[in-house]
């Protein structure tokens, strides 16, 4: 008696599952057989051999293990591609994972040229996932090996499909024992994408057996563009006042699939439509509260990329008008404090996290710093005399940079430090500009924040990025002239900052 089509995908996938596990935990050695006849090798030991990733085991990916009969590949293309779901019928599993391969290759190159859609790739990957484990598992094997020969630039759809295909597919259409084989699935798609993703600097959540965070996986309706979820759940989130814990996982799982910039950008612009006080403040709160999941990268965008276009493209100049414009200032002061109270601490580990070098020269490109020779900077430090040209000369173009942080000999190569040293230098221009403007309150607000955090006790002071000749600008500012924000701006543990206080102070 034959068995039906599910139950003999059932005992395919389990059976895979299983093979890949054990190979995985105790060695291919193990799954090896020496006593089969003459040219006979089970399908296993075959794919195992030639297309299973394993640590120190390079893969082609144009080996003709991953290029079988060109029918086949076309007719799975098509199933994968035109069907609701799986026909479980009449299908031999053992061609469809060695198929899979090279239709996930045809299906890449149609997504890359703009022949399929993002929606398009989600129901084809939903299908390759949603019924048999073990499709998922060869799909992905292909991609390690592809994205291994590609270029850094050349690997987001790669990357893109991988993390598609580890998410489980939760519904009530999977066949039994589905939540079960997942986890065996995601254990062996961490262990085949490790050394991939650490090369690439990405990050993908496998879901394990006793974590709760499996039932949030997936939550991305599959044909909505993100942009609108992202929108959607952000609306819904401000109108409670609070992030529940489904929020804080679709928060989560966009912020991975669209890159930082794009979540931190397209956040910032629902910021910016407000116009109801205490809407923006209570954007605020949640927006510094949802970029707690990745502070550090976020606040990188924000001060570094965000801010600077806001700030330089006058076009833009309208969507920094209060409220939401003074919201935006209070948002980005939390986020620098934050990050660099906590970034701190990290430098001081041994296990900090090191960028790529492209990223950190990215940063140092924003806005170039002027160089401070280091015979000049020993007598600033070490004079006790009031030296008029660099305080008041127009042509200070040493001095029109320098900074406390400088002095104290931060390093300017950390990308942090780069961004706000960069940050408070368009600052310090905008202030001292002829014209202005929308642009000119935010940099206002933005500093009457930093000086009221600094009054209730923040870690981290940021204003050390600040240059001194900020200060006779921002006295200017009826809100900040006063002796007692002076004091609380300037570094008076340096004999130049003591000077630029006690000027600043006297022409008040």
């Amino acid at each position: 008696m034959s068995k039906s089509g599910p139950v003999r995908a059932l005992l395919f996938d389990i059976s895979f599952l299983m093979l890949c596990h054990v190979a995985q935990t105790y060695g291919s050695e193990v799954i090896l057989s020496d006593s089969n006849p003459p040219g006979e090798v089970p399908f296993f030991e075959t794919w195992m051999l030639t297309c299973m990733p394993e640590e120190g085991k390079i893969l082609n990916p144009d080996h003709p293990c991953f290029r079988p009969d060109s029918t086949k590949v076309e007719s799975l293309v098509a199933l994968l591609n035109n069907s609701s779901e799986m026909k479980l019928v009449q299908m031999k599993w053992h061609e469809v994972c060695l198929s899979i391969s090279a239709a996930i290759l045809e299906i890449l190159n149609a997504w890359e040229n703009g022949v399929l859609t993002f929606e398009s790739i989600q129901k084809i990957t939903d299908n390759i996932k949603g019924k048999v484990c073990s499709m998922a598992v060869c799909a992905v094997a292909w991609l390690v090996a592809h994205v291994r020969m590609l270029g850094l630039d050349e690997r987001e759809k790669s990357l893109q499909m991988i993390r598609q295909l580890a998410t489980p597919l939760y519904g009530e259409n999977t066949l039994q024992f589905y939540n079960e084989r997942v986890v065996i699935m995601s254990s062996i798609l961490e262990h085949m994408c490790a050394d991939v993703l650490q090369q690439t600097a990405t990050q993908i959540k496998f879901p394990s057996t006793g974590m709760d965070t499996i039932p949030y996986w997936n939550l991305l309706p599959p044909k909505k563009p993100i942009k609108e979820v992202l929108t959607s759940v952000f609306t819904k989130v401000l109108e409670k006042g609070w992030v529940d814990s489904r929020s804080i996982h679709i928060f989560d799982t966009l912020l991975h699939m669209g890159g930082v910039y794009w979540f931190c950008n397209n956040l910032v612009k629902e910021l910016l439509k407000e116009t109801r006080k205490e809407h923006t403040l209570r954007a605020v709160e949640l927006l510094y509260a949802i970029f707690c999941l990745d502070m550090h990268q976020l606040t990188l965008t924000l001060l570094g990329h965000i801010l600077p276009n806001l700030l330089t493209d006058s076009s833009k100049w309208h969507t920094l008008m209060d409220p939401p414009g003074k919201a935006l200032a209070k948002l980005s002061v939390w986020c620098a404090l934050s990050s660099y109270s906590s970034h701190s601490k990290v430098q001081a580990s041994a296990r900090q996290k090191k960028r790529h070098r492209e990223d950190i020269e990215d940063y140092i490109s924003l806005f170039p710093l002027d160089d401070t020779q280091p015979s000049k900077l020993m007598r600033l430090l070490s004079s006790n005399e009031e030296d008029s040209n660099i305080l008041s000369s127009p042509n200070r173009s040493m001095s029109s940079s320098l900074s406390a942080s400088q002095l104290h000999t931060v390093s300017m190569r950390d990308p942090l430090n780069r961004v706000l040293a960069n940050l408070f230098l368009l600052i310090s221009s905008i202030l001292g500009a002829k014209t202005a403007g929308t642009h000119t309150q935010f940099v206002q607000w933005f500093m009457e924040e930093c000086v009221e955090c600094l009054e209730q006790g923040s870690r981290g002071s940021i204003l050390q990025f600040m240059p001194f000749t900020m200060v006779s600008e921002l006295v200017k500012v009826s809100t900040m002239s006063s002796p007692k924000i002076v004091l609380a701006i300037t570094d008076l543990s340096l004999p130049l900052g003591r000077r630029v206080a006690a000027k600043a102070i006297a022409a008040l």
